[in-house]
């Protein structure tokens, strides 16, 4: 099998034993099959009161604690992981699938496969849930938005985003879809220069807050948005539209 980045990843039997290194991922599992997971980041907070063994971060993962954990397959992504700790768990005879999802069509073909291929499960409903409930029609009015990410230094969505393929057919057109990186930094003067109809402030990976993040741009309509519904794709995509309408008003 070739995962995501086209890597051939090959458990050695059945699939009874997953670490993830993405803090999206459990979610996924604890709604498909939550006896697979054994392990996961201590960034991974959903579903709430997630009882397995927690092994550092996503870019400083404890290695010898996830070769430890004996698991038949670790699951990453190509931005949240860096390829020389997954290097060192293949090394080990570890099997790795990464994912690599930047629009919301990819999402659902990367957890189909990452769920059915290499975990070996059936199709869960609640992706045929997720897959309807951003069916409806296209939006006609569209805003145009700068969307920070990050404070000191000011970082926003550059191109090329999940997060701003999800925005855009909410209505909401990234003004920095276009910019050579995928993350650019730009200065707090420039963003408020840059003639944006609304400022989109998630709660990750920068907690974004009223009183931390609207007050920097007093002239712009600002929106504080839930950043697990923005940028993670599992069960929450079923409700993400909704969500995302309310907070974007």
């Amino acid at each position: 099998m070739l995962d995501d980045l086209g890597t051939p990843c090959t458990p050695h039997g059945a699939v009874r034993r997953v670490v993830s290194l993405v803090p999206s991922l459990p979610e996924s599992l604890a709604e498909t099959a939550p006896h697979l997971l054994v392990g996961a980041t201590g960034w991974c907070t959903h579903p709430a009161g997630l009882a397995v063994r927690r092994i550092g971060g996503t870019k400083n993962p404890d290695l010898a604690a996830i070769i430890a954990l004996e698991p038949d397959l670790v699951l990453a992504n190509e931005e949240e992981n860096r390829l020389a700790d997954l290097e060192t768990l293949r090394a080990a005879g570890i099997p790795v699938w990464v994912t690599r999802i930047r629009t919301l069509e990819e999402s659902f073909t990367s957890l189909r496969r990452a769920l059915t291929l290499a975990c070996g499960l059936p199709e869960p409903p609640w992706l045929a849930a997720a897959q309807r409930a951003w069916s409806a029609p296209s939006v006609t009015e569209v805003r145009r938005a700068v969307i920070p990410i990050w404070r000191k230094p000011w970082m926003v969505l550059g191109r090329d985003t999940f997060a701003g393929d999800l925005l855009l057919r909410l209505g909401v057109r990234n003004l920095y879809a276009g910019h050579p990186e995928r993350y650019p930094k730009v200065a707090l003067p420039d963003l408020l220069a840059a003639g944006a109809d609304l400022v989109v402030l998630p709660d990750e990976p920068y907690r974004f807050t009223a009183e931390d993040g609207t007050g920097f741009f007093p002239e712009t309509p600002t929106a504080l948005v839930s950043g697990r519904h923005l940028t993670w794709y599992g069960p929450s995509l079923a409700e993400a539209p909704d969500v995302l309408r309310a907070a974007l008003g």
